[in-house]
């Protein structure tokens, strides 16, 4: 009797597992679908004949390449200078006894939970008054500077992994506090930073509002933005073109998870860098 209650609840999981794994792959069904058909419409239906044609528009307009390039430079330079910056900030955070570290770092925690629309509006006056709207660097070194907080507050607890030991023996040899942040530390934390530059790389990639506050022409948008070029003002909406922009929209970052996986599953191998 007590295992029909245990097999009608694991049934039950299943199900539900089932059921939410339908709803994760239904949506992308219809993106593949829709992509390589040449009536697409709402309702998911087989191609009827396939063709790549969507995705040749797409590619075939420079706009939408020029789109693409400016994401990828906004994602990798924020990405670039908030791990760099972050790291800088991290490490005498984990390591120094720092006077009110506590409270700086409960500021840190505070400041990543923030939301960024409560500080577009008095961002907007100083990039209007330094004359640096529809400016891709200066937008770029915003964002950097808006996920710091979050990259500092995870780059530390990284940092704290690492045995200070190893440090000591590096300094005794005479090595630099620089030196053994870039020789030492950082070596043994790969995995952390590119979970962090991933984290980061996504995030600017896949940021809408930002951009489309701070920027202002159309060669200077990014992905994320003209994306609404598929959607006219009569409502109308071009599904065939639309599935092939965020099939090729969302390549970069999986292909960049793909790339870090031998890195994020080495872990930290601090016994190798022992010997």
């Amino acid at each position: 009797m007590k295992r029909k209650p245990a097999r009608l609840r694991a049934c039950l999981s299943y199900l539900v597992l089932i059921a939410i794994f339908v709803n994760f792959v239904w949506p992308l069904l219809w993106l593949v679908l829709a992509s390589i058909s040449t009536k697409p419409a709402w309702k998911l239906v087989m191609p009827n004949p396939a063709t790549m044609e969507n995705f040749r528009s797409i590619v075939g307009t420079p706009l939408n390449l020029r789109s693409f390039a400016n994401s990828f430079l906004m994602a990798f330079g924020e990405a670039a200078v908030a791990l760099v910056i972050g790291l800088l900030a991290a490490y005498p955070l984990s390591r120094y006894r720092l006077r009110g570290k506590s409270k700086l770092l409960f500021s840190l925690l505070f400041l990543s939970g923030l939301p960024i629309t409560t500080v577009m509006v008095p961002l907007y006056m100083i990039f209007f008054q330094l004359r640096i709207i529809d400016n891709l660097a200066a937008t770029t070194l915003f964002m950097a500077a808006a996920s710091l907080p979050n990259a500092i507050w995870m780059l530390k607890s990284f940092v704290d992994d690492v045995p200070p030991s190893l440090e000591e023996a590096a300094a005794i040899d005479g090595a630099s506090v620089l030196q053994i942040l870039r020789r030492v530390v950082a070596p043994l934390m790969l995995p952390g930073m590119f979970v962090v530059f991933i984290f980061n790389f996504s995030g600017t990639w896949s940021n809408f509002f930002v951009p489309f506050i701070l920027i202002n022409s159309l060669e200077k948008m990014p992905a994320s933005v003209t994306i609404f070029q598929f959607f006219n003002s009569y409502g109308r909406v071009a599904y065939g073109q639309l599935a092939a922009y965020s099939i090729l929209y969302t390549l970069p970052v999986v292909a960049l998870y793909l790339a870090s996986q031998k890195y994020m599953s080495q872990g930290f191998t601090f016994g190798g860098a022992i010997k």
